[in-house]
């Protein structure tokens, strides 16, 4: 089997291609390829999440590492990607190994690899790595009673670290009624930790470890699998509901009516918050599926906007590279400059709450706010499940050879096929691409009017008809 990494590392399905076997052959191409860069001498740390087998899957990386003679230090409890990407930097380790599959169904699973500074790998060492792996013979192993592996606790470095990048006494001292909704995923604990025992009182739902997901298709915060979260948002007078996905890198937020907030207005909000409230200055990041809010921002604050293809191997590099103030993508993932380049449900949601509080707004009058700065915005998304290499091989027909000049009643003023394909509008902007995690196929849609943006999704059917013949 080719292991390929996608958008965020590479996942499979539990027992078909994510195996032990295919883990170990996936760990000794790292392996390899460290000691072919000469990075055998440093570090690695371990971590992992909620789903099923993941704790066995990771003790499988860490005796592989072991193994090949790198020094492992395995986490020692489930934690969340971003927490054991701030340890990779704050332990100056040569990078981290995290099983995970993040938001996918319950029956996947995966394997994310960090770098020292706390990031994806770029394009091009994802593309060495697999080069590696795919030419592996044997496979070198150690036991786990290696004197090579050592466990570490993960949380309490991120909570410090946490503690400082904000002031987190407006938060504690201000008797928010928040409800979380940590979907039986690694963030799970980690709000109330840090804000309970105050005024302000955080309860949880759904936050069990259950590696089958219940009563959602997988663990995503987006709309359709926070209605529980919603309808409690209501029922116990909740100021704010926060959600995290599987591995806690991704936020979601329902505000105090029940409504989702879309995931492009809360990263225009935290850029607004970092830019207005704390006055800080400097570059955003955005992957191209991204609002056009932020440019307007960019324009009323005087800072740089750069374009990216969608995942934080594209994003973080640049968030580096150009000092960015913030770098963020459609997905719900936002990461900051003095913290990583990457992705941060907990720290968003911290942020977020710190700008209710800042500016005495509840989440809705924020969106108002926002709104009164840049104009009305509205934003929708379709996932069409590719289930055939047929389909398959139509969606990227449609997305590298189509030219289409109008979606139903709207005319296409430009295309951009940086990553997928997207039609600009005067209106505003439709895009299609396909999934680098899971086999779909996405539309993303952004206008000026909630009619427009469902116009503009209900009329892809014509272009994402995906029936072979």
């Amino acid at each position: 089997m080719n292991i390929k990494f996608g958008t965020d590392g590479w996942r499979g399905l539990i027992a078909d291609d994510f195996t032990f076997e295919n883990v170990r052959r996936c760990t000794q191409g790292l392996a390899d390829f460290l000691s072919a860069t000469g990075n055998t001498k440093g570090e690695f740390l371990v971590g992992f999440d909620t789903r099923f087998l993941s704790r066995n899957f990771a003790e499988t990386v860490s005796g592989v590492l072991a193994g090949n003679g790198i020094k492992v230090k395995l986490a020692n409890q489930p934690a969340p990607t971003p927490v054991i990407s701030f340890n990779t930097m704050k332990r100056k380790v040569t990078g981290a190994v995290i099983i995970t599959a993040s938001h996918n169904p319950f029956d996947w699973n995966g394997l994310k690899i960090k770098m020292g500074y706390g990031g994806s790998p770029t394009e091009e060492t994802m593309s060495d790595l697999e080069t590696y792996i795919s030419g592996i013979g044997s496979v070198k192993t150690a036991p786990l009673s290696s004197n090579l592996i050592d466990s570490f606790d993960p949380r309490t470095p991120y909570i410090n670290h946490i503690s400082k990048f904000l002031d987190l006494r407006p938060i504690r001292n201000s008797q928010l009624n928040i409800l979380c909704d940590p979907m039986f995923g690694a963030g799970s604990g980690y709000l109330p930790l840090i804000v309970n025992g105050t005024r302000a009182s955080v309860s949880e739902i759904r936050n069990k470890i259950n590696p089958a997901f219940p009563d959602m298709h997988q663990p995503e915060p987006v709309f359709d699998n926070l209605r529980q979260l919603s309808k409690l948002v209501i029922k116990q007078n909740a100021d704010v509901g926060i959600a995290y996905d599987g591995d806690a890198d991704r936020l979601g937020i329902v505000d105090e009516k029940g409504d989702y907030i879309s995931t492009l207005h809360v990263f225009s909000l935290l850029a607004l918050y970092l830019l207005e409230v704390r006055k800080m200055k400097g570059p955003i990041v955005k992957s191209i599926t991204s609002s056009d809010m932020l440019f307007k921002l960019g324009e009323l604050y005087n800072v740089p906007i750069y374009e990216t293809k969608i995942g934080f191997k594209n994003i973080g590099p640049v968030m580096l590279e150009k000092d960015a103030l913030i770098g963020g993508e459609e997905s719900g993932g936002y990461g900051y400059r003095g913290h990583i380049p990457e992705r941060d449900g907990i720290l968003s949601s911290l942020l977020f709450l710190d700008f209710m509080i800042k500016l005495e707004m509840s989440p809705a009058k924020l969106i108002k706010y926002l709104h009164n700065k840049v104009g009305e915005h509205y934003y929708m998304r379709k996932d069409i499940k590719i289930d055939s290499p047929a389909k398959y091989d139509l969606a990227k027909n449609l997305i590298s050879n189509s030219n289409i000049l109008n979606i139903g009643k709207f005319k296409v003023l430009s295309s951009n096929r940086t990553d997928g394909l997207k039609l600009n509008l005067k209106e505003g902007w439709l895009a299609i691409r396909l999934s680098g995690t899971e086999p779909l196929l996405r539309v993303y849609a952004e206008s000026n009017s909630i009619s427009t943006t469902q116009y503009l999704v209900q009329n892809t059917r014509q272009l994402t008809d995906l029936t072979p013949g």
